[in-house]
């Protein structure tokens, strides 16, 4: 069986899990979430792979980067992320990861963009499994009406993220 190895790194807004499998960022989640235990028994089944702790380089290279990010001095992160997901789920994240810093999409625009508008439900769903927070930015989506709706690290540091983001501009 492969290994997750995992590492926690403290941020502004709250506490983060990364986890790498191999050269890949899989698990970058808020340590502290309602769905922790669904997030990691879908990235073991998908992964077929067990946790355990220990730092890797690409931990490292991904806390340098948050580091950088949290310190408004970067707007883009260049760490290989792997998708444990269903192919509509990797869809969205993909989609998301387009979003550029500083701007947000409400869920139907991003249904849209996805080509099905009535799958709104559906990206709400997918948004909400995203086990990669930050480097997938999954915090750039809100209501239609323009409101913040849930975030896995609380609406607080969503509002902070958000703030944050626009600040680099």
């Amino acid at each position: 069986m492969q290994k997750i190895y995992i590492s926690f790194y403290k941020t502004p807004y709250g506490e983060l899990i990364l986890g790498s499998l191999g050269d890949y960022l899989c698990l970058c989640d808020w340590r502290y979430r309602k769905m922790r235990t669904t997030i990691d028994a879908r990235l073991e089944k998908v992964l077929r792979a067990s946790f355990v702790e220990g730092e890797t380089e690409l931990a490292k290279e991904a806390m340098t980067q948050l580091e950088e990010y949290f310190a408004s001095q970067r707007k883009v992160f260049n760490i290989p992320l792997l998708l444990a997901g269903t192919d509509f789920q990797k869809s969205v994240w993909m989609q998301l990861q387009k979003i550029p810093f500083g701007q947000t999409f409400s869920y139907s625009q991003l249904s849209e963009q996805l080509g099905d508008k009535k799958a709104v439900r559906a990206v709400a769903n997918a948004n909400g499994a995203n086990a990669i927070s930050l480097f997938i930015p999954c915090h750039r989506i809100i209501g239609s009406d323009g409101q913040l709706t849930g975030y896995a690290g609380g609406l607080g540091a969503k509002e902070k993220l958000l703030q944050l983001e626009s600040s680099l501009f």
